[in-house]
């Protein structure tokens, strides 16, 4: 029988099954203890709050860059924003809010490797 998938709810990736969890599968939330301490602050909320909104202002067919968002942030040192961004933007696909893609395609977050834009959900 196959094992549900889960995401992570601090960096939005996929929880890989491992025996040691069997008892408690259903209590795992994170993918690590990483994960575990970090938690979601206030400023990740707000990424994630100003991803959907730049995402709304823009035509529905548009992208961003997560470099957009952490520009919009912090214009200065934006490159450090970059993986919080990223994460935010994981955690929003699991949420069924925005979509993920590489070279126009849609990507699984948990592995997409390289530059990514994010957009809307598509009507199939």
């Amino acid at each position: 029988m196959p094992v549900p998938s889960k995401t992570c709810v601090s960096c939005g990736r996929t929880i890989e099954w491992r025996k040691k969890w069997a008892r408690d599968w259903d209590d795992v939330r994170y993918c690590s203890a990483t994960c575990q301490r970090r938690k979601i602050t206030d400023e990740e909320r707000d990424l994630e709050r100003r991803i959907v909104e730049m995402l709304a202002a823009r035509s529905r067919e548009s992208t961003i860059c997560p470099s957009d968002v952490a520009r919009a942030v912090a214009p200065d040192e934006w490159r450090p924003m970059m993986e919080p961004v990223r994460r935010a933007a994981r955690r929003l696909v699991d949420r069924g809010e925005v979509e993920i893609t590489q070279k126009g395609s849609v990507v699984d977050p948990s592995t997409a490797k390289g530059p990514i834009r994010i957009r809307l959900p598509r009507a199939p």
